[in-house]
């Protein structure tokens, strides 16, 4: 079995807002084979904790304008892990030092990926390329 058609969307969503926000090492990986609570998971980085908060708040923000809210958020209030369970898909917003020490992509490295492409920075390629 593979993420719904639904988690995807929410996911590539969630994942364009994190872009959207300055978020780095944007990962979408497809735990619906190992997790029977969600299919996927969406990872992303920032430098600061100020910035994790703003990456939070960009994906709440997208996803509430489809209609999805979290059913629980986890870890606001240190701003070095925020987690976003909206059921169908987990946000996992985290500092990079917490990124790098727990290493979420490496635990749950057999899991495959689904492919995230952040347009805003494919339309500046784009247009770098037509000048």
């Amino acid at each position: 079995m593979t993420a719904s058609p639904q988690a995807i969307e929410l996911a590539l969503a969630a994942a364009q807002a994190a872009a959207d926000k300055l978020a780095h090492d944007i990962l979408i990986l497809d735990v619906s084979e190992q997790l029977v609570i969600t299919d996927c998971f969406v990872l992303a980085s920032a430098p600061s904790e100020r910035q994790v908060q703003a990456v939070v708040d960009g994906v709440e923000e997208a996803l509430r304008a489809m209609g999805a809210k979290p059913a629980r958020r986890e870890g606001q209030g240190e701003g070095r892990w925020v987690l976003l369970d909206f059921v169908d898909i987990v946000v996992h917003v985290q500092h990079e030092e917490e990124r790098v020490y727990y290493a979420l992509e490496r635990l749950w490295g057999d899991c495959p990926t689904i492919e995230f492409h952040d347009a805003d920075r494919e339309r500046a390629a784009e247009r770098a390329a037509a000048r």
